[in-house]
């Protein structure tokens, strides 16, 4: 009689489904496609050092990028569409037309928005030249584009349209690290 039990949850969990594995591929038309990621972004300007948690999420022409402190809390939230550039910090709130120019002159630095949905997923963004330097199995090693040089230092995969899960940004004495624990394609 206890047989039939133990029957029937074996035959009930090889039925259940497997859980989804971390997305590692960049799906085709990948600058058409929403994407989320959780990770860590850290930055340095003129000697001043900051660290954050992150999650982007991208869905067509929006875009929100939530700053989180130590404990998950948000620190700060970008959320960007068609209409202009809202950063949300401290109980403030600051509008643009484009993430570059808010950034620029709520925090010092500009924060490249517009070419950044494109470099995190390692590929040039739309409608400027880029310098591509490729590794051995056709990944991009180091992109230069409007003025950044960007190295890709860690993929998921070996695949050359692996997504990217290391990233190091320059410009101008603006330096950005970001490394992405979570992909969601």
């Amino acid at each position: 009689m206890l047989r039939f039990p133990l029957l029937l949850t074996l035959l009930l969990a090889a039925c259940s489904t497997l859980p989804e594995a971390p997305a590692q591929l960049r799906p085709v038309q990948s600058e058409l496609v929403p994407f989320a990621f959780n990770g860590r972004v850290a930055t340095r300007h003129n000697g001043e050092r900051t660290s954050a948690g992150v999650r982007w999420t991208h869905r067509g022409v929006e875009d929100e990028i939530l700053l989180l402190a130590p404990f998950g809390q948000t620190a700060a939230r970008i959320f960007s569409n068609e209409q202009g550039v809202l950063l949300e910090a401290s109980g403030k709130e600051y509008f643009e037309q484009d993430a570059e120019t808010l950034t620029e002159r709520v925090l010092g630095w500009h924060l490249p928005l517009s070419g950044m949905r494109y470099w995190v997923l390692a590929l040039p963004a739309a409608g400027t030249a880029a310098d591509i330097e490729r590794s051995d199995n056709g990944q991009i090693k180091v992109l230069r584009q409007d003025g950044w040089e960007i190295n890709y230092t860690r993929y998921a995969t070996e695949m050359p349209d692996s997504l990217p899960l290391r990233m190091h940004m320059s410009r101008d004495g603006m330096e950005m690290q970001l490394l992405i624990d979570e992909w969601e394609i």
